[in-house]
């Protein structure tokens, strides 16, 4: 028999989410856990990185008070209290997790799991920290272990806790490296290359392809980069770190771009060169699981194709996006229990935010990408210039796009760099998710003054019909 309906391994936003949501949907439900509730994302993540560059945003605009009329001679930061201020929100948040699981009487179970053979879904051993191992079974089993930092060990790219840095060290740095190399330039490098270049690092960024953010539309990619220059980040673009060299103290990166080769020493490296999933350990071959990349194939419901096992998250593949976890396992668990409503996940709009300064957000695809599809496009574009609110904000630098079918006035793209544009996109999520069109946003009332006026206007722009520029 039984001991539970379903076992969920590991607590992150798509593991707890899909624990709350099987609870609800009244299921006797378990989750294992091997360090902390709420995983990477609330302890190492999405979480305690925000607070980092809320407090890096602060001391940006105390440098600069004397474009708001204010007087601050000189502001400074203490880093020690800047990362401790970080590690207690994400312990606040942690803590959080812990009180929904009682909340939904959910067990937690802590310690180490892999699985067995068994029926009718594989059995779940757990060792925990005292190396003691005990079995239990469910009828259904969860994997949502999620994913690690990249390495490159022959080229020298692995963290060694000290001068080479993954995510997990550059959020609690004992001292400001003077000199700074991010190897990647998607959202998790270009956050800490704007966290550490306004607490004053020389940064530079290196990246493979042509151009940074290379999953975003173009040009928002390009007016970032003009932005993140301006500010004194370098970039190099095209080009490829050969090998790390570690000597005195220091990093020397081999960077080769074409013919070209140039020697860069620096205090501290993060590698940001992409995640992959955590699949070792858990008997996933064994039982037939089938693994590409170091990433679980699953269907729509997160279903692996071993009976009563399933997989969500970062573990699954792109895009590796806490909020996409969560959707997953809201989706696998409905799936599960047959709910009338239950239907396949699909991540055609799922959006994309990186929380540097400015902003970037997107949702669907990049003008290019439509073109590439065959779409007729009208494209409308609003600066942030031509918004009352952003000028007062002290925020007049940015773009809001929009990519819509020039036949049917279907929203197939939206994409944003600028003041708090994080917030901003869900308003083009709804749009796509009920299938709205230029007509029905055109005649939508927003308020004023508003950044998101801005919207509006990129979708007046597409037809012609912009009235602010």
């Amino acid at each position: 028999m039984a001991d539970y309906d379903l076992i969920v391994i590991g607590s992150g936003p798509g593991g707890y989410v899909a624990a709350i949501r099987a609870s609800q949907l009244g299921m006797k439900t378990a989750i294992v856990e091997r360090e902390s509730l709420g995983g990477i994302c609330l302890n190492w993540g999405c979480i305690p990185t925000k607070a980092l560059l809320r407090s890096a945003e602060v001391l940006h605009y105390a440098n600069n008070a004397k474009d708001f009329g204010l007087k601050i001679d000189k502001a400074d930061f203490d880093l020690e209290a800047v990362v401790k201020r970080s590690r207690g929100v994400a312990k606040q948040l942690s803590s959080g997790v812990s009180h929904l699981m009682k909340k939904n009487k959910i067990d937690v179970i802590m310690g180490e799991a892999s699985l067995k053979k068994g029926k009718p879904a594989p059995t779940v051993s757990v060792k925990d920290k005292d190396g003691k191992s005990k079995e239990y079974k469910a009828k259904n089993v969860i994997l949502a272990t999620g994913a690690r930092a990249r390495a490159i060990p022959q080229a020298g790219l692995e963290p060694d806790g000290d001068l080479i840095w993954t995510y997990r060290e550059a959020m609690v740095p004992k001292e400001t490296p003077k000199k700074l190399l991010v190897i990647g330039s998607g959202a998790i490098g270009i956050e800490f290359a704007s966290f550490y270049n306004e607490l004053g690092s020389d940064v530079t960024v290196v990246e493979a392809v042509d151009r940074i953010l290379p999953v975003e539309d173009e040009e928002i990619s390009g007016l970032a980069r003009k932005q993140f220059e301006k500010q004194g980040i370098k970039f190099r673009t095209g080009a490829q770190v050969k090998s790390l060299k570690k000597a005195n103290g220091k990093v020397t990166a081999d960077i080769s771009s074409g013919d070209k080769t140039e020697k860069l020493e620096v205090d501290r490296v993060i590698l940001a060169i992409g995640i992959v999933g955590n699949v070792e350990g858990l008997g996933l071959e064994e039982l037939g699981v089938k693994i590409e990349k170091t990433h679980v194939l699953v269907d729509g419901f997160g279903r692996t194709g071993v009976d009563g096992l399933y997989a969500i998250g970062d573990l699954t593949g792109a895009p590796w996006l806490a909020h996409k976890a969560s959707h997953e396992g809201v989706m696998c668990v409905e799936g599960i229990a047959g709910a009338e409503d239950a239907h396949a996940f699909d991540a055609w709009n799922v959006p994309g935010c990186t929380y540097s300064h400015p902003q970037i957000a997107s949702v669907g695809m990049t003008e290019a990408q439509a073109k590439e599809a065959g779409h007729k496009v009208k494209v409308g574009k609003f600066p942030f210039i031509g918004n009352g609110k952003a000028i007062a904000l002290g925020a007049a630098e940015g773009l809001v796009k929009t990519i819509f079918d020039a036949e049917t006035g279907e929203l197939l793209g939206a994409h944003m760099i600028g003041a708090e544009v994080t917030e901003l996109i869900q308003g083009y999520v709804i749009a796509r998710e009920g299938e709205l069109t230029e007509e029905t946003l055109m005649h939508t009332v927003f308020p004023h003054p508003t950044l998101s006026e801005m919207m509006h206007e990129s979708v007046l722009a597409s037809q012609g019909r912009v009235l602010h520029m």
